[in-house]
């Protein structure tokens, strides 16, 4: 893996390849990445895995068409030959009036903020061993626990540039450290199986791997012997590990690019009130040892805070260059790219901010309804907001969580559920997309 710095050189280096070979204009990005992980189960080593990856992109304009292309290989011939290949298939390729690079007076000019992304610990293989131990251990001694899938950690770091043929240059480096248990409670014939798991740039940052591994040992003995749920209409209580879901749904309706396909259930719906007055849902791309955070876009533009959701208001779509194109207006700092192709949007930290009641408040009302812990299948409709998932999880009754139910789906419209969602007061921030416990009454349960 190369250092940012030689990271930025090599895509100076192609760049200036492409420029040689004919292209008008171009940029190009390279990802790398390493990561050491080590698995245990019932108490015996069971794997250690090492993967390394490393990429270069390039993108080229000629004629206002443009193509894509990447390689694993980083050397100079490797790289002419990118270069020609590159600036031949866009010659080849049809006029896109949309197609090209940020506008230069948007680029990011100052020095990248320092974001603390990368930490100087890394560990060896014998103690991710011990943590992936340690977490299986105390999953195993909570009492019901019957079977285990295992405890595991790992380690990872990864560098990404991004140079332009108009004058960005950047890099930066990050690091990420995993752990997580999986066991498994119960009978044969009604064995249930759950989970915990945390990641953070910094091991520091994470619970122990005993406080993990309880965490999943409790969450699967309170999974035995589910019942069934009538289907009906309920309260639906969403846990913040599944909650996030609905924030990810909102984020890929508010892409410029659906928007602009016309292929969006929030078409006509710039800042228009879609949630309550109490929900505001925020970015932070420059939060320090953020899981999402980055210095800058996959364009070269600044990243920023920002509300996507103010006061229950939206406040504007998220753009590339293209799609900005596209609708007249201006890109938001929300590119993201892979080893090629065009950029595609993303957002950074994003945060449903707490409410003002607690998790037991929240519940205190609800007569008969449903705790979701987990979603299973895709059933999600961009264009209209359709909505269905089979889920899992718990009943409520008179205001408190009561027996475990499985296999039961809920249903509704992503518009409708945004208006009556509320939230509780529980927030805590260790993932990309962070919520407290969601409510939204009156969905529809299908079940026996």
């Amino acid at each position: 893996m190369l250092s940012p710095k030689e990271a930025q050189e090599r895509c100076h280096a192609l760049i200036e390849r492409a420029i040689k070979a004919g292209a008008e204009a171009g940029d190009a990005v390279y990802i790398a990445d390493s990561s050491e992980s080590v698995s245990v189960r019932l108490g015996a080593l069971e794997d250690v895995e090492r993967s390394e990856s490393e990429h270069i992109g390039l993108r080229v304009f000629v004629g206002g068409a443009s193509a894509s292309i990447g390689s694993t290989d980083l050397g100079d011939e490797a790289l002419d030959e990118l270069a020609s290949r590159a600036v031949d298939m866009a010659r080849a390729a049809p006029a896109d009036r949309f197609a090209g690079l940020a506008p230069e007076e948007l680029l990011l000019r100052a020095a990248p903020p320092e974001l603390d992304l990368v930490d100087a610990e890394e560990p060896d293989p014998l103690t991710l061993r011990r943590w992936a131990e340690e977490a299986e251990d105390a999953a195993r001694a909570v009492p019901g626990v019957t079977n285990s899938e295992g405890g595991s950690a790992s380690a990872g770091r990864g560098v990404v540039a991004l140079a332009t043929s108009h004058g960005f240059s950047g890099a930066y480096g990050a690091t990420s450290h995993g752990r997580s248990a999986s066991v498994l409670a119960g009978t044969a014939n009604g064995m249930q199986r759950d989970y915990a798991w945390r990641s953070a740039r910094h091991a520091a940052d994470l619970p122990s791997p005993a406080a993990i591994g309880r965490e999943a040992g409790e969450r699967t003995v309170a999974r035995v012997d589910p019942g069934r749920v009538k289907s009906g209409t309920y309260p639906v209580v969403f846990d913040p590990r599944v909650g996030s879901s609905l924030v990810g749904h909102l984020l890929g309706a508010m892409s410029g690019a659906a928007i602009a396909r016309r292929a969006s259930f929030l078409l006509d719906k710039d800042g228009q009130k879609i949630f309550d007055s109490s929900i505001t849902i925020s970015e932070d791309p420059l939060r320090p040892r953020g899981p999402r955070s980055r210095p800058f876009d996959g364009e070269g533009l600044p990243t920023g805070a920002r509300n996507l959701v103010e006061n229950g208001h939206l406040t504007g779509w998220l753009m590339d260059a293209a799609a900005a194109r596209q609708l007249g207006a201006v890109p938001t700092g929300h590119a993201s790219r892979g080893g090629s192709g065009a950029p595609h949007v993303t957002a950074g930290n994003l945060v449903l901010q707490a409410g003002t009641v607690s998790r037991a408040a929240l519940l205190a009302d609800i007569a008969d309804g449903i705790y979701v812990t987990e979603l299973i299948g895709h059933g999600v409709n961009g264009v209209t907001g359709d909505y269905s998932r089979g889920a899992s999880g718990f009943r409520v009754v008179n205001g408190e969580i009561a027996g475990p139910i499985a296999e039961f789906t809920v249903a509704g419209n992503l518009i409708d559920m945004f208006a009556r969602l509320v939230a509780a007061d529980d927030l805590e921030l260790w993932r990309g997309i962070d919520v407290p416990t969601l409510r939204i009454d009156g969905m529809s349960v299908a079940g026996d």
